[in-house]
């Protein structure tokens, strides 16, 4: 079966990533319509052979869509994303507007697909380090039996969309030439730089990214008094995430269970051999579906305990391909109709 299928947000760095990886994953498109803002309709979009016309998001683009990924911002899924359900359009929406909401499935494919049998016409993917951390977390889950953890977030520009990326290039040419350096989409100097603050304060002194890791961890995972503190940081690296997480466990840990439940879980890769500097690292993970789990070790601070360090690419798994891989469950379980 073949599905008429949407992206909102097609122009962004995620809707591209979308619209490419809904054809390398041979996702069943019987039609694709492109949705964006007004300035963008009109203007034609490109993949290998196919070309199509952006077109306008109104409440009248759902029509006869059974399948739209949105990714233009909490603004837009709140304005479109009900209104496309009551039309048969199933959404899956990449923005923070109806994670936490409890009558949306929060979903990662490899950890919580059963989820999706229970939507209501919207489900949400989950914010990219989120995704990510517990790509690498989840398989230690399972063995073990998680408390708590304590994440440090090294989260590349590509979060911050397309404008990160091109921000992260001019200020390193223009350091590179000796030419003043424009701050356009972050409140310092990124490149060459660490920026700890990624989206708004809160009254806590935590952001609303860190918290995001608390609040979506328990919900994907089903632990409901599962513990987190979070530190996220901005980093000068163009794509891919990386996180370093100290976790606690309810039962006994060791190395070497903690690296074959790595390699046993669908999704990520074993990269641990830090004798021949061997590691995951934003390069080696940028456009590759897995995400890569490595320096496996006790941790000194929890009795048991784990330090491990996760990267995965941003827009990938922290994004489009995460959306997609919602949309194959959906498909698999005949949700799509």
């Amino acid at each position: 079966m073949a599905y008429n299928v949407g992206i909102l947000g097609a122009t962004g760095a995620v809707g591209q990533e979308i619209i490419r990886l809904l054809h390398e994953r041979e996702f069943p498109i019987k039609e694709l319509k492109l949705l964006a803002s007004a300035r963008s309709a009109g203007k034609p979009q490109s993949f290998g052979d196919k070309t199509w016309t952006i077109e306008e998001a109104t409440n009248e683009s759902f029509d006869g869509l059974d399948l739209c990924i949105f990714s233009a911002g909490g603004d837009q899924s709140l304005k479109f994303a009900h209104e496309a359900a009551k039309r048969g359009c199933v959404v899956v929406d990449n923005s923070s507007a109806f994670r936490m909401d409890p009558t949306v499935p929060l979903v990662v494919p490899e950890i919580n697909p059963e989820a999706v049998d229970s939507h209501k016409g919207i489900l949400a993917n989950p914010n990219c380090s989120t995704a990510i951390s517990l790509m690498g977390l989840y398989p230690l889950h399972k063995a073990f039996g998680l408390k708590s953890f304590i994440a440090s977030t090294y989260q590349a520009v590509s979060g911050s969309g397309a404008w990160g990326i091109v921000e992260l290039e001019q200020q390193a040419k223009a350091w590179a030439n000796g030419e003043a350096i424009k701050k356009d989409v972050y409140p310092h100097q990124i490149a060459f730089n660490l920026i700890p603050h990624v989206d708004k304060f809160l009254e806590d002194g935590y952001t609303k990214e860190e918290m995001k890791m608390l609040n979506e961890g328990r919900k994907i995972m089903g632990l409901k008094d599962l513990r987190v503190t979070c530190t996220c940081v901005r980093v000068p690296v163009f794509r891919a995430h990386s996180i370093s997480i100290s976790a606690e466990f309810e039962k006994p840990v060791t190395v070497e269970a903690a690296r074959q439940a790595i390699k046993d879980f669908e999704g990520t890769e074993l990269v641990d051999n830090p004798a021949k500097a061997e590691y995951p690292m934003p390069l080696d993970y940028s456009e590759v579906v897995p995400c890569g789990v490595g320096r496996i070790r006790k941790d000194c601070v929890f009795e048991n305990g784990l330090a491990l360090w996760v990267t995965g690419d941003q827009l990938w798994k922290g994004a489009a391909l995460n959306a997609i891989q919602i949309a194959e469950v959906l498909h698999q379980r005949g949700r799509l109709s």
